[in-house]
């Protein structure tokens, strides 16, 4: 095999590149082991053997076979990296995301097929972190869920049970300006647990800004806290919240626009997916960013049964 690789830089070059099984076969083994030495994901060993005509190697260790999907999001998919590399260009660098009925025409496999893959590599662009966000921090919440006037007289009846946020998710936002954007999934807008994500993900004594919701009060203690009035202004100089605003419309966009229909169950992944490519937009090219899921693809794996709700996975998700 090559031992260096001019990685694709538009999706042309990438389709282009990964339309020939050798290459798309070496591109993923060099961002699977990026020293260059394969070890066995089971015992890691590196005494093996490649076979060829199969694309494996046998484990001298173990005694077993490993491909490179052994151990990732891949592992136990028919289908070839070919497909899978061309649907995580697409849907790491899509601003709105793809649809799984869009990736299904692309690629030539079912909807349902399409709709495994995506949820897979969602789980490969969650990017959890200890560090704490500092210096100057907006705060916000929104809800996600269907608007009423869209719906159905029949599914309103069923769905739509009080005004406002009612039976819709409460999704909180913590943005480090010029930083990352964080997101949660929240039982509610009550003080205690807004209060709680807010300190632990924002540094003590961190310039913090949010609007006017009374959940908020009493953050002066811990944090520079400054409030905007929505109902006066939007922008009063340094304090606001239009970062997080941005965020929420980029994310609600790709939701109503691309994917119609979220179920709250599998809300978090989307969050997910929207927060990696916001964090992402202006330090990373197409190229960069689906390197940096590649090379995360390692000890992540989600079943199809875990995924509709027949298994609870024991990974830890958001």
């Amino acid at each position: 095999m090559e031992t260096t690789i001019q990685f694709p830089k538009t999706l042309q070059e990438a389709i282009a590149y990964f339309s020939d099984s050798d290459r798309c076969f070496e591109y993923a083994v060099k961002l699977r082991w990026p020293n260059g030495k394969i070890t066995c994901p089971r015992c890691g060993s590196d005494k093996h053997s490649f076979i060829s005509t199969r694309r494996l190697w046998w484990c001298k260790g173990c005694k077993q076979q490993f491909t490179m999907k052994v151990n990732t999001i891949f592992e136990d998919s028919p289908l070839g990296m070919d497909k899978w590399m061309t649907a995580l260009w697409l849907l790491v660098n899509c601003k709105n995301g793809i649809s799984s009925c869009e990736v299904a025409r692309d690629l030539g496999v079912t909807q349902k097929t399409a709709w495994f893959m995506l949820h897979r590599l969602r789980l490969a662009m969650q990017t959890g972190s200890f560090s704490k966000l500092g210096g100057e921090v907006e705060v916000d919440e929104t809800f996600i869920g269907g608007k009423a006037r869209n719906m159905h007289p029949q599914k309103k009846s069923l769905r739509v049970t009080g005004r406002g946020g009612k039976d819709k998710v409460p999704v909180m936002g913590i943005l480090e300006r010029g930083g990352e954007v964080r997101t949660a999934i929240v039982p509610s807008r009550k003080k205690k647990v807004l209060q709680n994500e807010i300190k632990k993900h924002v540094k003590a004594g961190s310039a913090l800004y949010s609007d006017a919701l009374r959940s908020y009060d009493g953050l002066d203690s811990e944090f520079a806290h400054k409030v905007i009035d929505h109902a006066v202004a939007y922008v009063d100089g340094k304090v606001h919240t239009n970062g997080l605003e941005n965020f929420w419309s980029l994310l609600k966009r790709s939701l109503k626009g691309t994917y119609v229909s979220v179920e709250p169950f599998h809300l978090f992944r989307y969050l997910d997916e929207q927060s990696f490519r916001f964090n992402n937009r202006k330090e990373m090219n197409d190229s960069e960013r689906f390197e940096e899921v590649m090379s995360q693809v390692l000890n992540r794996r989600v079943t199809f049964n875990q995924l509709t709700g027949k298994e609870i996975s024991t990974t830890q998700l958001n």
